[in-house]
């Protein structure tokens, strides 16, 4: 018989308190969901142990509330607002053990984020994605390479990173010009929403055959732990995300075909090397091709409900997160749209 746990729930020490919680979400949740509010509650769990806080039975509302301040004076709004969405939700949960006193989670403040505060506008534009690929598409030697294909797909489908490792050879339905994007989470390649996440995506001709050469000619013969054949692979198998974020950032440095528009030199600068590939200030995360993909697929003209299938996110998400149009660019649209049919009613009457 096994002993039940401590009769008093406010004595459980932080760090195991949120371990706890953690194990409790992780039924609901994807791995990266889990991942973010582990490392948010990581801080929150070291600022406690810093001030002399060992159980959670001994957090008290001013505590919540110098916490706050604390990380307000360190973090942008948007990224405070979501840390403290964390903290918020963990108090929930420890109120239900009966852990801390009733309605602590209503201490929890939250800071009221600006829309222009919550989203960030930069990402790859239209001009620099259509410069690089047509310039990977033209030159012999980076034609087909791991680093084109990842950016073909990352620019015509819009996926998240998740989805773009997740691929499989058997995916990738190039006689009929799409890419099948399947969760399997029991072979460690969930997607973000799961079952809703799944669905194929239609590419242009031109991607299928570079796809086609990559594969023929680049693509490393390997399968991963799961004896799966993935789409994308390093010379291990199937690549982590923080590499694929790698090939990201050498992907998109415009000095691939341009002089550099920061006055640098492309062989003496350290930004062309893997490990410092980041810190280009050109370089874009699949993050933001993803961003500059969405508004792009909307500036040429596909209904929103379209791409948000395309792209698996909501209209609400991507008008508020991913839809950079300017108001040059929507007006441009909605002439293209609507104006000619202004003119047609004048020319009825």
């Amino acid at each position: 018989m096994t002993d039940r746990p401590d009769s008093d729930p406010g004595s459980l020490p932080v760090r195991d308190a949120v371990a706890r919680y953690l194990r409790r979400r992780r039924a609901d949740a994807t791995d990266s969901s889990v991942y973010s509010w582990e490392y948010r509650l990581k801080l929150f769990i070291e600022w406690c142990e810093g001030v002399g806080i060992e159980q959670v039975g001994d957090l008290r509302p001013l505590d919540l509330d110098e916490y706050y301040d604390i990380r307000s004076g360190r973090v942008e709004p948007a990224t405070l607002e979501g840390e403290m969405w964390t903290i918020k939700s963990f108090v929930e949960y420890l109120d239900q053990l009966g852990a801390v006193e009733d309605d602590l989670h209503e201490s929890v403040r939250i800071p009221d984020v600006d829309k222009d505060d919550r989203s960030n506008d930069e990402r790859l534009s239209e001009d620099a994605a259509l410069a690089l690929i047509e310039y990977f598409r033209n030159d012999d030697v980076r034609r087909a390479t791991r680093g084109h294909a990842f950016l073909e797909i990352a620019w015509h489908t819009g996926a998240r990173i998740g989805g773009i490792r997740a691929l499989d050879l058997r995916d990738a339905q190039l006689d009929e010009d799409y890419l099948e994007f399947t969760h399997r989470p029991e072979t460690g390649t969930g997607l973000k929403n799961k079952r809703d996440g799944e669905r194929p995506v239609a590419i242009p001709g031109a991607v299928s055959k570079v796809l086609r050469e990559y594969i023929r000619e680049h693509r490393h013969d390997v399968q991963d732990d799961e004896g799966r054949a993935p789409l994308l692979t390093s010379t291990q198998g199937r690549p982590g995300k923080n590499t694929i974020r790698v090939w990201s950032y050498l992907a998109t440095q415009p000095c691939i075909h341009s002089p550099c528009p920061h006055g640098r030199e492309r062989g003496d600068c350290e930004y062309t090397e893997r490990p410092h590939a980041s810190k280009c200030p050109s370089s874009r995360s699949p993050h933001k091709i993803r961003t500059g993909s969405i508004t792009w697929q909307l500036n040429i003209g596909f209904p929103p409900e379209v791409v948000a299938e395309r792209v698996n996110a909501s209209i609400e998400v991507i008008e508020q997160h991913y839809d950079k149009e300017s108001p040059h660019e929507r007006m441009e649209q909605r002439r293209r749209k609507y104006i000619s049919n202004m003119e047609a009613d004048y020319n009825d009457r």
